[in-house]
C-alpha cells in the first residue's frame, strides 16, 4: 500500500483573490493552479488511494466546495476519502460540517488557520472540534507557513494545537507538512499526544529541510507518527515518493546520519486508512 494522505482538487475559479495573487508573485504571472478530477485520477495511477481535501478559506480566496470533493470521491469510494472544510468564523460551521459528514459521506475535516484567518486555540471554535470527536473523524491541519500575505502567521504554529489535543484526547489530528518551518515544534507536539500525527507533504521540494526533519523525527523516536502525503498538485505523489527514496543522496560521502531504509519504507507503506479509521 502507498496511500497519499494529502491531495487537493482545484476546479475552475477555486483559486482566486489573495492566494492567486501570491502564487503569481511567487512563480510568475502565467502560473495557474489547477487540479481537476481527471488530473487527480492520473496523478494517483499506480497508488493505493488518497485523502482529497475541500477548502473553505474565503478570507484568502481558496474555496473548494465540499460537494465538489464528495462527488469525485463517490466515483471511487474504496480509494478516495474526502475531507470536508468549513469556515470556523461562520456561525453555522458546526451544522455545515455535520451535514458534510452524515449526508455527503466525507470522512474528515480540513482546517487551515493561515488561509482561513482564525486562531485555533480560541474556545469559540471548540464546538467544531467537539463535533469532530463526536463523529469520530480526524482533522487535518495546515498548521505551518504560507506565502499569502493576508494569512495569520501567528495562528499557524503547531503548538496552537496542544490545548485542543488536551481538551479532546480521543480526536485524531494530522499536522500537514510536519508544521514547516516549525518542524521540531510539530515533532514535540505529536510525541506527547497519542492521537496526533504529521505528514511529509510538499517537503520534498525543500530537500535539506526534509532531510533534517526526518533526522529530528528519528532522534525523537516519532517514526510511527509520520504519514506519507504529497500536497498534489503543488507536489506530485510520484515526486514525493522519489524524494523520500533519494533523501540520503544529500549526505553521501559525509559523516552526517543516514535515514535508515526501514524508516523510509515504513513512511511510504504506512496503513493510513486503518490508522484514521476509514476501513
Amino acid at each position: 500500500m502507498i496511500f497519499d494522505c494529502h491531495t487537493h482538487l482545484f476546479g475552475p475559479g477555486m483559486v482566486s483573490g489573495p492566494t492567486d495573487e501570491a502564487i503569481k508573485r511567487a512563480w510568475g504571472p502565467d502560473m495557474h493552479i489547477e487540479a481537476t478530477p481527471e488530473q487527480h485520477r492520473r496523478n494517483l495511477e499506480g497508488f493505493s488511494g488518497a485523502i482529497v481535501l475541500a477548502m473553505a478559506a474565503h478570507a484568502t480566496g481558496l474555496v473548494v466546495p465540499n460537494a465538489y470533493v464528495a462527488d469525485y470521491c463517490r466515483t471511487d469510494p474504496d480509494r478516495l476519502f474526502g475531507f470536508a472544510s468549513v469556515d470556523p468564523n461562520h456561525l453555522d460551521c458546526v451544522a455545515e460540517f455535520e451535514t458534510a459528514i452524515r449526508e455527503m459521506g466525507l470522512k474528515g475535516l480540513k482546517l487551515a488557520p493561515i488561509y482561513q484567518n482564525f486562531y485555533p486555540d480560541d474556545p469559540k471554535h471548540y464546538a467544531l472540534y467537539a463535533k469532530a470527536e463526536q463523529l469520530d473523524v480526524p482533522i487535518l491541519w495546515h498548521q505551518g507557513t504560507s506565502f499569502v500575505p493576508e494569512g495569520y502567521l501567528d495562528a499557524s504554529r503547531p503548538a496552537m494545537l496542544d490545548p485542543i489535543a488536551r481538551s479532546f484526547p480521543k480526536l485524531k489530528m494530522i499536522v500537514a507538512h510536519m508544521g514547516h518551518p516549525w518542524i521540531d515544534e510539530c515533532i514535540s507536539l505529536v510525541r506527547k499526544h497519542p492521537n496526533l500525527y504529521m505528514d511529509v507533504s510538499a517537503l520534498g521540494s525543500r530537500p535539506w529541510q526534509f532531510y533534517n526533519a526526518l533526522v529530528s523525527a528519528m532522534e525523537y523516536g516519532v517514526q510511527d507518527k509520520i504519514l506519507f502525503g504529497s500536497d498534489y498538485p503543488f507536489f506530485g505523489t510520484q515526486k514525493m515518493l522519489d524524494a523520500l527514496y533519494q533523501i540520503n543522496a544529500l549526505v553521501e560521502g559525509t559523516k552526517l546520519p543516514h535515514i535508515p531504509q526501514k524508516f523510509i519504507e515504513n513512511i511510504i507503506h504506512r496503513i493510513t486508512p486503518e490508522i484514521l479509521g476509514f476501513v
